[in-house]
């Protein structure tokens, strides 16, 4: 990410994307084929096992980081199963997570979501509800493929469905993911909001410097 000193986010983008409309078409109109790492393959068994003995609907917390946010949807969603993935190797042990928050409804996976989203398309394994809580921006404009609605994987995950939430303190990009919906006929709002309370550490760190942050909602 590039940041200022107040985790101001810099850009050289001005609007959306003059690309974000042909990006979009371009990876629909050809399928995400890349081979699937043996690492993803692994970890997906791993979740789908869990899911079945869970045996209760599906809640995806993705780009995750650390795990707070998952452990935080598990308590607001006692009656979901929490997966929570990211590729970061810095993320909670979820055993230990188990013993300090007191809550067992939640896993973490430390996956490529490229590979996990079209895994679970594949298995049918549907989220209820998908969050994607502070995405990596990628705020300079050549990066644009780099963000998810302008990713090759993007249409999976618009076909994974379940209603989406996206939190951001750079409202482009959640202006963009709207823009990149309606390409494929989804409705999405985009509001600055306050969240109460925080579930998240990037969420506490904006809010704390005094940033306005932003939510996109839409029923996918």
């Amino acid at each position: 990410m590039s940041f200022a000193n107040s985790h101001q986010i810099i850009t050289n983008q001005q609007g959306i994307h003059e690309h974000l409309v042909d990006v979009v078409e371009k990876h629909l109109k050809h399928p995400f084929q890349k081979p699937y790492q043996s690492h993803s393959l692994e970890g997906f068994k791993l979740v789908a096992a869990e899911v079945e003995k869970q045996g209760k609907p599906i809640i995806f917390d993705s780009c995750c980081g650390v795990g707070d946010s998952t452990v935080n949807l598990a308590k607001l969603y006692p009656e979901h199963f929490v997966i929570g993935m990211d590729k970061s190797g810095h993320r909670l042990n979820k055993n230990e997570a188990y013993e300090q928050h007191g809550v067992d409804n939640f896993m973490l996976l430390r996956t490529d979501l490229n590979d996990f989203w079209r895994l679970a398309l594949e298995a049918e394994m549907l989220p209820e509800k998908h969050f994607i809580l502070y995405p990596n921006p990628w705020p300079k404009s050549k990066h644009l493929q780099r963000r998810w609605h302008g990713a090759a994987v993007f249409p999976a995950l618009v076909a994974l469905g379940g209603e989406l939430e996206m939190r951001s303190n750079w409202r482009l990009y959640l202006d963009e993911f709207a823009a990149a919906l309606a390409v494929v006929n989804k409705q999405a709002s985009v509001h600055e909001f306050n969240p109460q309370p925080t579930i998240t550490p990037f969420e506490r760190k904006y809010q704390a410097s005094g940033q306005a942050l932003y939510q996109l909602k839409a029923a996918l």
